[in-house]
């Protein structure tokens, strides 16, 4: 049996200052104090990135707050953590970052259908001024004709 999870926890910044070009779903390696906070809903993706060492990619900088019932042998707020893709999808994302300017970007953070933690991870490249302006307006666009559409 398993457990319908609403924990979905999304990089706003990722999308406004990034075009992204791809998707991948990773595994996230965890401890057991870490999954439990991540399961509170006690984390977060602001400023994270991630990084090749010794072909494996690694997030960096994501907060996952201590468990509140943890004892002395619980987790790192900001420790960096590995990220569990196919050599693949690992070869794929190392070619990209090393030739043409992308980087990787956490997106979302969430509990699978089994109860497993997951990052959706992107391939972008980053946006120009015009750019975020751009998006910007038509976002604004966006609410005022589901405003007008209401209203009708």
């Amino acid at each position: 049996m398993y457990i319908k999870s609403n924990i979905l926890i999304r990089n706003k910044r990722a999308t406004f200052d990034y075009e992204i070009a791809d998707r991948f779903s990773a595994g996230i390696q965890l401890y057991g104090t870490e999954i439990k906070s991540i399961r509170d809903g006690k984390a977060s993706l602001v400023d994270t990135f991630c990084t090749f060492h010794n072909n494996e990619l690694w997030v960096k900088n994501m907060h996952i707050a201590t468990y509140f019932f943890g004892t002395y042998n619980n987790h790192d707020v900001r420790r960096d953590r590995k990220l569990l893709l196919t050599k693949r999808e690992l070869s794929k994302l190392s070619k990209a970052t090393k030739e043409t300017g992308y980087t990787i970007v956490p997106t979302k953070l969430f509990i699978n259908e089994k109860g497993l933690a997951k990052i959706e991870i992107g391939l972008a490249k980053g946006k120009k001024n015009y750019d975020k302006r751009q998006s910007l307006r038509e976002k604004e666009d966006k609410r005022i004709m589901d405003r007008a559409m209401k209203g009708s």
